[in-house]
């Protein structure tokens, strides 16, 4: 199965994370199957702190990609839907 995750990058005290699509079983910080934006907790700019590729999580959700509760959370403030399977508008 595969999950919508976040992926640690950066450093002690300043992290970045990616989102990415990961397979169920594998460990946080392996190797993932795409890439598809960033996530940037501590960007002063709000247009900058979370960058998706819309297009790319969608097909994704619309194979049975499930995200995590935070991917979930940070794709639903980004105007995407996160149920897994469901059509887009």
């Amino acid at each position: 199965m595969v999950r919508l995750r976040l992926q640690r990058m950066g450093r002690r005290h300043r992290p970045f994370y990616r989102i990415n699509a990961m397979d169920r079983r594998s460990a946080r910080d392996s190797t993932s199957i795409e890439r598809l934006g960033h996530y940037d907790p501590l960007e002063a700019d709000k247009s900058k702190q979370v960058v998706l590729k819309a297009d790319r999580i969608r097909y994704w959700l619309s194979v049975g990609a499930q995200p995590s509760e935070t991917v979930a959370s940070l794709l639903k403030n980004n105007g995407i839907d996160p149920t897994p399977g469901k059509k887009p508008d």
